[in-house]
Protein backbone atom coordinates (compact mmCIF):
# COMPACT_ATOMS: atom_id res chain seq x y z
CA UNK A 1 0.00 0.00 0.00
CA UNK A 2 0.95 3.50 -0.79
CA UNK A 3 -1.56 5.16 1.94
CA UNK A 4 0.93 6.87 3.39
CA UNK A 5 1.15 9.24 0.59
CA UNK A 6 -1.96 9.24 0.08
CA UNK A 7 -4.97 11.35 1.41
CA UNK A 8 -7.30 10.09 4.50
CA UNK A 9 -10.43 11.66 3.87
CA UNK A 10 -13.71 10.83 6.50
CA UNK A 11 -16.94 11.70 5.92
CA UNK A 12 -18.90 12.07 8.92
CA UNK A 13 -20.99 14.13 11.14
CA UNK A 14 -20.08 14.85 14.76
CA UNK A 15 -22.04 12.96 16.99
CA UNK A 16 -21.93 10.16 15.10
CA UNK A 17 -21.06 7.25 17.49
CA UNK A 18 -19.79 5.19 14.81
CA UNK A 19 -17.57 8.06 13.53
CA UNK A 20 -16.28 8.71 17.07
CA UNK A 21 -15.09 5.40 16.61
CA UNK A 22 -12.69 5.95 13.62
CA UNK A 23 -12.04 9.69 14.63
CA UNK A 24 -10.47 8.46 18.42
CA UNK A 25 -8.13 6.56 16.32
CA UNK A 26 -7.36 8.54 14.12
CA UNK A 27 -6.52 11.21 17.34
CA UNK A 28 -4.79 8.56 19.15
CA UNK A 29 -2.45 7.83 16.60
CA UNK A 30 -1.71 11.16 15.03
CA UNK A 31 -2.98 10.05 11.37
CA UNK A 32 -3.85 13.32 9.33
CA UNK A 33 -6.75 13.44 7.50
CA UNK A 34 -9.27 15.65 5.98
CA UNK A 35 -12.76 16.07 7.06
CA UNK A 36 -15.98 16.32 4.58
CA UNK A 37 -18.48 16.77 7.35
CA UNK A 38 -22.16 15.78 6.56
CA UNK A 39 -26.04 16.43 7.11
CA UNK A 40 -27.08 13.80 9.98
CA UNK A 41 -30.08 12.86 7.51
CA UNK A 42 -30.48 12.24 3.97
CA UNK A 43 -29.57 13.12 1.13
CA UNK A 44 -25.58 13.67 1.70
CA UNK A 45 -24.79 15.39 -2.03
CA UNK A 46 -20.91 14.84 -1.28
CA UNK A 47 -20.79 11.29 -1.56
CA UNK A 48 -23.37 11.31 -4.20
CA UNK A 49 -20.76 13.27 -6.30
CA UNK A 50 -18.78 10.35 -5.82
CA UNK A 51 -22.07 8.28 -6.76
CA UNK A 52 -22.21 5.96 -3.30
CA UNK A 53 -25.65 5.77 -2.25
CA UNK A 54 -24.61 3.67 0.65
CA UNK A 55 -26.69 6.03 3.71
CA UNK A 56 -24.10 5.08 6.67
CA UNK A 57 -21.71 6.97 8.48
CA UNK A 58 -18.90 6.91 9.04
CA UNK A 59 -17.24 6.53 5.53
CA UNK A 60 -13.42 7.02 4.77
CA UNK A 61 -11.17 6.71 1.70
CA UNK A 62 -7.18 6.72 1.29
CA UNK A 63 -6.98 7.72 -2.22
CA UNK A 64 -9.72 6.28 -4.61
CA UNK A 65 -10.53 3.16 -2.54
CA UNK A 66 -13.43 4.21 -0.23
CA UNK A 67 -14.43 2.17 2.59
CA UNK A 68 -17.67 1.57 4.44
CA UNK A 69 -18.66 0.07 7.41
CA UNK A 70 -16.17 1.47 10.49
CA UNK A 71 -14.87 -2.03 11.46
CA UNK A 72 -13.66 -2.29 8.10
CA UNK A 73 -12.42 1.19 8.20
CA UNK A 74 -10.48 0.75 11.16
CA UNK A 75 -8.73 -2.67 10.18
CA UNK A 76 -7.41 -0.54 6.75
CA UNK A 77 -6.70 2.05 8.71
CA UNK A 78 -4.09 -0.41 11.03
CA UNK A 79 -2.60 -2.23 7.91
CA UNK A 80 -2.25 1.45 6.11
CA UNK A 81 -0.85 3.12 8.55
CA UNK A 82 2.02 0.12 10.67
CA UNK A 83 3.23 1.44 13.46
CA UNK A 84 6.16 3.52 13.19
CA UNK A 85 7.38 6.59 15.15
CA UNK A 86 5.24 9.17 13.23
CA UNK A 87 2.44 7.28 14.02
CA UNK A 88 3.08 4.71 16.99
CA UNK A 89 0.76 1.96 17.99
CA UNK A 90 -2.14 2.25 20.13
CA UNK A 91 -0.99 0.66 23.63
CA UNK A 92 -0.98 -3.16 23.43
CA UNK A 93 0.03 -5.90 25.79
CA UNK A 94 3.45 -6.72 24.96
CA UNK A 95 3.86 -9.51 23.88
CA UNK A 96 0.68 -9.61 22.24
CA UNK A 97 -0.92 -12.18 22.54
CA UNK A 98 -4.43 -14.61 20.97
CA UNK A 99 -6.68 -13.73 24.60
CA UNK A 100 -6.67 -9.88 23.89
CA UNK A 101 -7.34 -10.26 20.11
CA UNK A 102 -10.31 -12.54 21.28
CA UNK A 103 -11.48 -10.04 23.75
CA UNK A 104 -11.18 -7.33 21.12
CA UNK A 105 -13.11 -9.19 18.89
CA UNK A 106 -15.87 -10.03 21.92
CA UNK A 107 -16.04 -6.95 22.66
CA UNK A 108 -16.86 -5.94 19.06
CA UNK A 109 -19.35 -7.89 18.67
CA UNK A 110 -21.05 -7.49 21.51
CA UNK A 111 -21.65 -3.84 20.47
CA UNK A 112 -22.70 -4.05 17.50
CA UNK A 113 -23.98 -7.31 16.28
CA UNK A 114 -25.24 -8.43 19.62
CA UNK A 115 -27.73 -5.22 20.54
CA UNK A 116 -25.64 -3.60 22.62
CA UNK A 117 -25.65 -0.01 20.03
CA UNK A 118 -29.62 -1.09 19.26
CA UNK A 119 -30.31 -0.80 23.04
CA UNK A 120 -28.63 2.55 23.29
CA UNK A 121 -30.22 3.60 20.34
CA UNK A 122 -33.39 3.38 22.15
CA UNK A 123 -32.38 5.38 24.61
CA UNK A 124 -31.54 8.73 22.74
CA UNK A 125 -33.47 11.08 24.41
CA UNK A 126 -37.08 12.47 22.42
CA UNK A 127 -36.64 15.91 23.87
CA UNK A 128 -33.71 16.66 22.14
CA UNK A 129 -34.49 19.56 19.30
CA UNK A 130 -32.75 16.52 16.52
CA UNK A 131 -35.50 14.06 17.56
CA UNK A 132 -38.13 16.41 17.42
CA UNK A 133 -37.62 17.44 13.91
CA UNK A 134 -40.04 15.87 11.54
CA UNK A 135 -37.51 15.55 8.93
CA UNK A 136 -35.38 13.11 11.44
CA UNK A 137 -37.71 11.53 12.29
CA UNK A 138 -38.73 10.09 8.73
CA UNK A 139 -34.67 9.46 8.29
CA UNK A 140 -34.47 7.04 10.93
CA UNK A 141 -37.56 5.39 10.26
CA UNK A 142 -36.25 4.74 6.74
CA UNK A 143 -33.22 4.03 8.66
CA UNK A 144 -33.95 1.54 11.55
CA UNK A 145 -37.63 0.87 9.82
CA UNK A 146 -41.15 1.70 11.63
CA UNK A 147 -40.75 2.23 15.92
CA UNK A 148 -42.77 1.06 18.67
CA UNK A 149 -44.46 4.71 18.53
CA UNK A 150 -45.61 5.79 21.36
CA UNK A 151 -48.00 4.73 25.01
CA UNK A 152 -46.53 2.26 26.92
CA UNK A 153 -45.09 0.05 24.43
CA UNK A 154 -42.47 2.54 23.74
CA UNK A 155 -42.07 2.86 26.94
CA UNK A 156 -41.55 -0.74 27.97
CA UNK A 157 -38.59 -0.86 25.15
CA UNK A 158 -37.14 1.77 26.61
CA UNK A 159 -37.29 -0.09 30.05
CA UNK A 160 -35.83 -3.25 28.23
CA UNK A 161 -32.78 -1.25 26.66
CA UNK A 162 -32.25 0.55 30.28
CA UNK A 163 -31.66 -3.09 31.63
CA UNK A 164 -29.44 -4.09 28.51
CA UNK A 165 -26.88 -1.24 29.14
CA UNK A 166 -27.22 -1.43 33.22
CA UNK A 167 -26.09 -5.30 32.93
CA UNK A 168 -22.96 -4.50 30.78
CA UNK A 169 -21.67 -1.55 33.29
CA UNK A 170 -22.20 -4.62 35.64
CA UNK A 171 -20.84 -7.08 33.65
CA UNK A 172 -17.24 -4.71 32.97
CA UNK A 173 -17.17 -3.22 36.63
CA UNK A 174 -17.47 -6.91 38.24
CA UNK A 175 -15.04 -8.60 35.41
CA UNK A 176 -12.18 -6.33 33.52
CA UNK A 177 -11.97 -3.55 36.16
CA UNK A 178 -12.89 -5.45 39.05
CA UNK A 179 -8.93 -5.17 39.73
CA UNK A 180 -8.42 -1.43 39.32
CA UNK A 181 -6.28 -1.64 36.12
CA UNK A 182 -6.71 1.66 34.21
CA UNK A 183 -7.63 -0.06 30.70
CA UNK A 184 -9.55 -2.93 29.23
CA UNK A 185 -5.79 -4.73 28.83
CA UNK A 186 -4.29 -3.78 31.65
CA UNK A 187 -1.86 -1.15 33.04
CA UNK A 188 -1.82 2.17 34.67
CA UNK A 189 -2.85 5.75 33.01
CA UNK A 190 1.23 6.66 33.37
CA UNK A 191 2.71 3.02 31.56
CA UNK A 192 0.28 2.29 28.76
CA UNK A 193 -3.18 4.45 26.82
CA UNK A 194 -5.87 3.08 25.27
CA UNK A 195 -6.15 0.15 22.95
CA UNK A 196 -8.32 -0.92 20.21
CA UNK A 197 -10.19 -3.17 22.99
CA UNK A 198 -10.89 0.30 24.52
CA UNK A 199 -12.33 1.93 21.47
CA UNK A 200 -14.27 -1.39 21.14
CA UNK A 201 -15.96 -1.59 24.57
CA UNK A 202 -15.91 2.38 25.70
CA UNK A 203 -17.91 3.71 22.25
CA UNK A 204 -21.39 3.01 23.12
CA UNK A 205 -21.00 3.96 26.66
CA UNK A 206 -19.30 7.06 25.81
CA UNK A 207 -22.11 8.02 23.89
CA UNK A 208 -25.01 7.56 26.11
CA UNK A 209 -23.00 9.41 29.18
CA UNK A 210 -23.34 12.43 26.69
CA UNK A 211 -27.23 12.33 25.81
CA UNK A 212 -28.54 14.11 29.04
CA UNK A 213 -31.28 11.59 30.68
CA UNK A 214 -30.11 9.02 28.18
CA UNK A 215 -29.37 6.58 31.74
CA UNK A 216 -32.55 6.69 32.63
CA UNK A 217 -33.65 7.80 36.49
CA UNK A 218 -31.15 9.43 38.61
CA UNK A 219 -28.99 7.03 40.08
CA UNK A 220 -30.15 3.74 38.21
CA UNK A 221 -26.50 4.01 35.74
CA UNK A 222 -24.34 6.46 38.18
CA UNK A 223 -20.79 6.79 38.93
CA UNK A 224 -21.51 6.16 42.35
CA UNK A 225 -22.69 2.55 41.63
CA UNK A 226 -20.15 1.83 38.80
CA UNK A 227 -16.79 3.92 39.93
CA UNK A 228 -14.51 2.14 38.13
CA UNK A 229 -16.37 1.90 34.26
CA UNK A 230 -17.35 5.80 34.75
CA UNK A 231 -13.67 6.48 35.77
CA UNK A 232 -12.17 4.15 33.01
CA UNK A 233 -15.03 6.20 30.51
CA UNK A 234 -13.39 9.56 31.70
CA UNK A 235 -9.84 8.61 30.97
CA UNK A 236 -10.28 7.61 27.72
CA UNK A 237 -11.88 11.17 26.94
CA UNK A 238 -8.96 12.62 28.40
CA UNK A 239 -6.48 10.24 26.52
CA UNK A 240 -8.31 11.08 23.49
CA UNK A 241 -8.42 15.32 24.24
CA UNK A 242 -4.87 14.95 25.13
CA UNK A 243 -3.90 13.11 21.87
CA UNK A 244 -5.96 15.72 19.64
CA UNK A 245 -4.51 18.75 21.52
CA UNK A 246 -1.10 17.24 20.38
CA UNK A 247 -1.53 17.38 16.85
CA UNK A 248 -3.20 20.16 16.79
CA UNK A 249 -3.12 22.11 13.44
CA UNK A 250 -1.00 19.35 11.79
CA UNK A 251 -3.68 16.23 12.25
CA UNK A 252 -7.00 17.62 10.20
CA UNK A 253 -8.50 20.26 8.23
CA UNK A 254 -12.16 20.47 6.43
CA UNK A 255 -12.95 20.50 2.79
CA UNK A 256 -16.35 20.97 0.86
CA UNK A 257 -17.88 18.33 -0.84
CA UNK A 258 -16.40 19.54 -4.32
CA UNK A 259 -12.74 19.43 -2.76
CA UNK A 260 -13.20 16.32 -1.25
CA UNK A 261 -14.32 14.86 -4.39
CA UNK A 262 -11.21 16.55 -5.97
CA UNK A 263 -9.16 15.09 -4.05
CA UNK A 264 -10.24 11.36 -4.03
CA UNK A 265 -10.54 11.18 -7.98
CA UNK A 266 -7.41 12.96 -8.47
CA UNK A 267 -5.31 10.55 -6.26
CA UNK A 268 -3.88 6.75 -6.77
CA UNK A 269 -5.53 3.57 -5.56
CA UNK A 270 -4.33 2.62 -2.09
CA UNK A 271 -4.76 -1.15 -2.82
CA UNK A 272 -3.78 -2.33 -6.54
CA UNK A 273 -3.35 -5.84 -5.29
CA UNK A 274 -7.14 -6.36 -6.03
CA UNK A 275 -6.48 -6.50 -9.58
CA UNK A 276 -4.07 -9.67 -9.52
CA UNK A 277 -6.60 -11.13 -5.98
CA UNK A 278 -9.64 -10.52 -8.60
CA UNK A 279 -12.21 -12.88 -7.19
CA UNK A 280 -12.41 -15.66 -5.06
CA UNK A 281 -13.52 -18.52 -6.89
CA UNK A 282 -13.60 -21.02 -3.82
CA UNK A 283 -15.80 -18.92 -2.53
CA UNK A 284 -19.72 -20.33 -2.42
CA UNK A 285 -21.31 -17.68 -2.96
CA UNK A 286 -19.43 -16.85 -6.44
CA UNK A 287 -20.65 -20.51 -7.95
CA UNK A 288 -23.86 -19.76 -6.27
CA UNK A 289 -24.54 -16.71 -7.70
CA UNK A 290 -22.40 -16.87 -10.95
CA UNK A 291 -20.75 -13.73 -9.79
CA UNK A 292 -17.26 -12.80 -11.62
CA UNK A 293 -14.70 -9.72 -12.25
CA UNK A 294 -16.10 -6.92 -14.66
CA UNK A 295 -19.72 -8.18 -14.00
CA UNK A 296 -22.41 -5.88 -12.85
CA UNK A 297 -23.57 -6.03 -9.37
CA UNK A 298 -25.05 -4.17 -6.22
CA UNK A 299 -24.33 -4.24 -2.61
CA UNK A 300 -26.18 -3.21 0.74
CA UNK A 301 -26.25 -3.72 4.41
CA UNK A 302 -28.55 -6.32 5.71
CA UNK A 303 -29.56 -4.83 9.39
CA UNK A 304 -30.25 -0.90 8.67
CA UNK A 305 -30.02 1.34 5.65
CA UNK A 306 -31.35 -1.98 3.35
CA UNK A 307 -32.92 0.07 0.55
CA UNK A 308 -29.73 1.96 -0.17
CA UNK A 309 -27.67 -0.36 -3.37
CA UNK A 310 -24.41 0.30 -4.59
CA UNK A 311 -25.15 -0.58 -8.23
CA UNK A 312 -20.73 -0.78 -9.43
CA UNK A 313 -18.53 -3.58 -11.22
CA UNK A 314 -16.77 -6.23 -9.44
CA UNK A 315 -13.26 -5.90 -9.18
CA UNK A 316 -12.68 -8.21 -6.27
CA UNK A 317 -14.06 -10.49 -3.52
CA UNK A 318 -12.75 -13.18 -0.85
CA UNK A 319 -13.89 -14.54 2.20
CA UNK A 320 -14.27 -11.00 4.36
CA UNK A 321 -14.68 -8.48 1.52
CA UNK A 322 -15.98 -6.91 -1.31
CA UNK A 323 -14.53 -4.17 -3.89
CA UNK A 324 -16.26 -3.00 -6.49
CA UNK A 325 -16.09 0.07 -8.87
CA UNK A 326 -17.89 2.71 -9.56
CA UNK A 327 -18.06 2.89 -13.48
CA UNK A 328 -20.22 4.02 -15.92
CA UNK A 329 -22.88 0.82 -16.36
CA UNK A 330 -25.30 1.92 -18.62
CA UNK A 331 -25.12 -0.64 -21.45
CA UNK A 332 -22.29 -2.39 -20.06
CA UNK A 333 -21.72 -5.77 -20.81
CA UNK A 334 -18.71 -6.71 -18.77
CA UNK A 335 -14.76 -6.54 -19.20
CA UNK A 336 -11.79 -5.49 -17.84
CA UNK A 337 -11.51 -2.89 -14.69
CA UNK A 338 -9.00 -0.67 -15.64
CA UNK A 339 -6.87 -0.07 -12.05
CA UNK A 340 -5.89 3.36 -13.37
CA UNK A 341 -8.25 5.23 -15.54
CA UNK A 342 -10.55 7.70 -15.49
CA UNK A 343 -10.40 8.93 -11.46
CA UNK A 344 -13.25 6.13 -10.50
CA UNK A 345 -13.61 5.15 -7.10
CA UNK A 346 -13.24 1.45 -5.87
CA UNK A 347 -15.65 0.85 -2.85
CA UNK A 348 -15.01 -1.72 -0.11
CA UNK A 349 -17.24 -3.97 2.01
CA UNK A 350 -16.91 -6.42 4.26
CA UNK A 351 -18.61 -9.50 3.72
CA UNK A 352 -20.28 -9.69 7.43
CA UNK A 353 -23.13 -7.83 7.46
CA UNK A 354 -23.38 -6.86 3.69
CA UNK A 355 -25.20 -8.65 0.72
CA UNK A 356 -23.56 -8.63 -3.01
CA UNK A 357 -25.83 -9.71 -6.18
CA UNK A 358 -25.50 -10.12 -9.55
CA UNK A 359 -27.51 -7.36 -11.42
CA UNK A 360 -28.11 -7.58 -15.27
CA UNK A 361 -26.63 -5.35 -17.78
CA UNK A 362 -29.32 -2.68 -18.94
CA UNK A 363 -31.68 -3.66 -16.06
CA UNK A 364 -30.98 -1.47 -13.26
CA UNK A 365 -27.99 0.46 -15.13
CA UNK A 366 -27.20 4.05 -14.30
CA UNK A 367 -24.60 6.43 -14.97
CA UNK A 368 -21.92 5.99 -11.82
Amino acid sequence: MASQQLTVVLYHYPYSPYARRVLWYLHLRGIPFTQCVQPPIMPRQDLLRLSITHRRIPILSIGRDIYLDSRLILQKLEQAFPPSETYPALSAPSPSSPESALLESLLRSKAIDNGLFASGAKLIPTTLPLTKDPKFQKDRADFFGPGPGSGSEAAGQVAEALADIKAHFELLEGTIFSDNRSWVLGGTPEEKGPSMADIEAVWVLHWLTTLPGALGPKGYISAEKFPRVFGWIARFDNAVKASKNKHKGVQSSVVKGDEAERIIRSAGLNEKDWDKKGVDTTEPIVTALGLERGGLVEAWPTDTGVGHRDLGVLVGLDGKEVVIEKVETKGWSGGNVESDGKGNVRVHLPRHGFRVRAVKAGGKGSNL
